[in-house]
């Protein structure tokens, strides 16, 4: 008997070790919080320059995304109205100094002329509006990123309150009174 406990004793300490291991899980490092922290205009600005929009995801604010696409698509639409509505008064005024006839018999020369007109200044406008979004798209991504890093906590007030001054004995002065606190 003390034979077989020696024997069984001695095996389990040469036993081999346990092949399979499980390895601690090292706990995942928090990544820092950067948007907090101040964007880089000019950054932003060459974003949007290059592909509008783009400097706004930068800036954190997506949300403005669709709305610039919405504005960008709709001047496209019209520019596209514009200049097809162009087209039809210039072909119609074409054909009326030709002598044929044309899509709006009842209108006469100096009408014609007044649509084409219209028409290629409207069509003139909403291109030039096209430039004006592309030009807000980047002026937007750029002070954006410049008030990034405002200070809007509630450390800031300003109060503008009306106020009584009197400069001499009798001399009244009523005026507006500007508080700026740093809390």
């Amino acid at each position: 008997m003390v034979v077989l406990v020696w024997l069984l004793a001695y095996s389990a300490a040469s036993a081999q070790q346990d092949s399979i291991r499980v390895e601690e899980r090292k706990s995942k490092k928090e990544k820092p919080d950067y948007s907090s922290l101040p964007k880089n205009p000019r950054k932003a600005t060459m974003l949007s320059a290059i592909l509008p929009g783009a400097g706004q995801v930068y800036n954190g604010k997506a949300w403005k995304v669709p709305i610039l696409y919405a504005g960008f698509m709709a001047d496209i639409y019209f520019i596209g109205y514009n200049n097809q509505r162009y087209q039809v008064f210039r072909e119609a005024l074409f054909a009326f100094d030709e002598g044929e006839d044309n899509l709006f018999p009842s209108l006469n020369r100096d009408a014609l002329v007044r649509n084409v007109d219209y028409w290629r200044r409207n069509r003139d406008l909403t291109i030039l509006l096209l430039g004006v979004i592309y030009a807000l798209n980047i002026i937007d991504a750029n002070v954006d990123a410049h008030l990034s890093g405002f200070d809007i906590s509630d450390e800031l007030s300003l109060a503008i309150e009306p106020s009584m001054q009197q400069f001499a004995a009798q001399n009244q002065s009523l005026g507006l009174s500007v508080k700026l606190k740093f809390k």
